[in-house]
C-alpha cells in the first residue's frame, strides 16, 4: 500500500518564463493562480470557464493540470514536491 505522505501537496516547485523556480507553498501557489486568472477571465478555456467562480477554477487548475498559458511564449507550470531537511 502507497505511503500516504505521496498524496500530500505541501510544497510546489513553480517554473515561469524568464524567472528562477520558486517554491511554494499551496497557499501561495492559490494566490499566484488567483491573480492570473483574475486577469485572463475573458479568454479561459471551456474547462476553467464552466466553473461559477475563481477558486473553483484555481482548484480545479491544482488537481487537474500542472502547467497555464498565460499568452504567447509565456507559461506557468508547479509541480507538487517534497522537500527533506
Amino acid at each position: 500500500m502507497p505511503d500516504s505522505i505521496l498524496y500530500t501537496e505541501e510544497c510546489f516547485v513553480v517554473l515561469q518564463e524568464d524567472q528562477p523556480e520558486q517554491f511554494l507553498s499551496l497557499e501561495e501557489l492559490q494566490e499566484k493562480l488567483k491573480g492570473i486568472l483574475l486577469s485572463h477571465q475573458e479568454d479561459l478555456p471551456p474547462d476553467l470557464a464552466k466553473f461559477a467562480n475563481i477558486q473553483e477554477q484555481v482548484q480545479h487548475l491544482i488537481d487537474t493540470a500542472c502547467e497555464f498559458h498565460v499568452g504567447s511564449g509565456q507559461y506557468l507550470q508547479w509541480y507538487v514536491t517534497r522537500l527533506e531537511k
